[in-house]
């Protein structure tokens, strides 16, 4: 059994019929600006990412296509100097769960991140929910595995 942490998401990318590529490896740490420079190549790859977290929003629950409802998702902008991007932590499904940001506004943070460019009808996170991307969006998401604080 995997074990329970509020920045694994392999279980919800599951429910959302969204699949990795295998293997699943990470790139060492990159510039926020390049994965929007080139949103199609970062698309489901993991990177890391470092910056400050700015705006963190809690966000009501939510439900996955099959009705399950996720609770304690949360998302921030990670701003690294010269690019911002969004981030979203995913909610816990299934379970009724209080659980606040772990992150707060100003925190220096890395971020291991699987990048989501889902335009063409792709899932993302947004404070209304769970949304399907159309094509006329140009939505662009880290979806973070882990974020551990950096100390200065």
């Amino acid at each position: 059994m995997l074990p329970r942490s509020s920045h694994r998401i392999g279980l919800p990318l599951i429910l959302l019929g969204i699949t990795l590529p295998s293997p699943l490896w990470a790139e060492g740490q990159i510039d926020i600006q390049q994965v929007l420079d080139e949103p199609r190549v970062y698309h489901l790859r993991h990177v890391t990412l470092h910056g400050t977290v700015r705006d963190v929003r809690s966000l009501a629950p939510y439900k996955l296509p099959n009705e399950t409802v996720c609770y304690g998702a949360y998302l921030f902008r990670l701003e690294d100097g010269e690019a911002t991007i969004p981030v979203a932590v995913l909610g816990i499904c299934g379970k009724p769960v209080v659980r606040d940001p772990e992150v707060e506004d100003g925190d220096h943070v890395e971020v291991s991140a699987t990048i989501q460019a889902p335009s063409h009808g792709g899932y993302y996170l947004s404070f209304s929910g769970l949304r399907v991307a159309t094509d006329q969006e140009d939505v662009v998401q880290a979806v973070a595995n882990r974020i551990l604080p950096i100390l200065e």
